[in-house]
């Protein structure tokens, strides 16, 4: 297993990717930043799915405001700066740019041709668009913010995607994740996963107050096997 940073040509202009991969190469998966940008977790998420056998690409969504920015989510100035970046944030264009690192991981050595995708927080709500948006094979969204607002585009989801919610997410309300659940339960591509007594960022290690292992665990389980019966 080995992680670098590689270039990706976008339509804009090329940015950073963290790109980890196992030695034999195998399926691809985007991996999709939280506000936080491409940081050290984000990175270990992706030598953690390399480990697991899986080509894991985690794109730079922020280079248009401050490329290659790793932010600690863990103090004051890395929340805020987070939610400064975020604020000015395309969710558009962050989709036209995992549509590029989509097919750059498709076509990547070693890669069988298959792409999934997997996000948290504001990745959480890509993964959802990347969902309906691009060609990727399958997704699993945890804890998106903001899928609520664009549930219209539930009717372009053609491949199979996972929805974790926590059920005390302060950034995910209940009423939020209640809309959700109403539309898409009945979706047959689509499955919801909620985490009981849990808060937004249970899946953090980094994150001191909300990490929970055995949820965290869970989820990821249930990732690996969506990928293992829609990327391999």
């Amino acid at each position: 297993m080995s992680g670098r940073e590689i270039s990706i040509a976008g339509k804009d202009g090329d940015f950073m990717g963290y790109l980890s991969t196992p030695v034999d190469g195998g399926p691809g998966v985007i991996v999709v930043q939280e506000i936080f940008g491409v940081n050290k977790w984000l990175r270990d998420m992706c030598d953690y799915m390399a480990g697991q056998g899986y080509m894991a690409l985690a794109p730079d969504l922020f280079w248009r405001q401050q490329p290659g920015i790793q932010l600690d989510a863990n103090t004051e100035e890395g929340f805020n700066t987070g939610l400064d970046l975020y604020g000015k944030f395309s969710v558009d264009n962050g989709i036209e740019d995992i549509a590029v690192s989509i097919s750059e991981l498709r076509n990547m050595d070693g890669c069988n041709g298959n792409v999934g995708a997997m996000g948290f927080c504001l990745g959480g709500l890509l993964t959802y668009l990347t969902s309906t948006r691009t060609d990727v094979d399958s997704g699993s969204a945890y804890y998106g913010v903001g899928i609520e607002g664009l549930l219209s585009e539930a009717k372009n989801i053609k491949k199979p995607l996972l929805l974790h919610f926590a059920s005390e997410d302060s950034f995910v309300p209940k009423d939020a994740q209640s809309q959700i659940k109403d539309l898409l339960e009945g979706h047959e591509l689509v499955t919801i996963h909620e985490y009981a007594d849990m808060d937004h960022g249970f899946c953090r290690e980094t994150d001191p107050t909300h990490y929970n292992m055995e949820n965290a665990d869970m989820a990821h389980g249930r990732t690996l096997d969506l990928f293992s019966r829609t990327l391999t």
